[in-house]
């Protein structure tokens, strides 16, 4: 039992340790995202048409799994190209899109 506690005790500081931080994830958004997708996570009428943006506060957007952000960040997807200046950090900006959630 006492060894089941200390695995259990080391896989929760691992997980703390790996979290994502959506501070850092804000900083990345500003400098690689916010031009297309706006300060808030909504696109320019003009932008959103242009490359079929959604707002990322929609619900289609939140409701989408954190990897399935991760890869659209690292591999583009429909007009968007990846974005290789968040690909290391896309859990980071992953965390920050959450904070947008309407």
């Amino acid at each position: 039992m006492r060894t089941f506690l200390m695995v259990v005790g080391f896989a929760a500081a691992a997980t703390v340790l790996q979290a994502a931080d959506a501070a850092a994830g804000k900083a990345v958004y500003d400098k690689s995202c916010k031009g297309c997708h706006g300060p808030d996570g909504t696109p320019s009428a003009a932008m959103a048409k242009a490359m079929s943006l959604r707002d990322l506060k929609s619900p289609e957007v939140q409701a989408a799994s954190d990897d399935d952000l991760k890869k659209i960040i690292a591999e583009g997807k429909g007009k968007m190209k990846p974005v290789a200046s968040a690909a290391s950090s896309a859990a980071d900006v992953v965390a920050y899109l959450r904070t947008l959630k309407k």
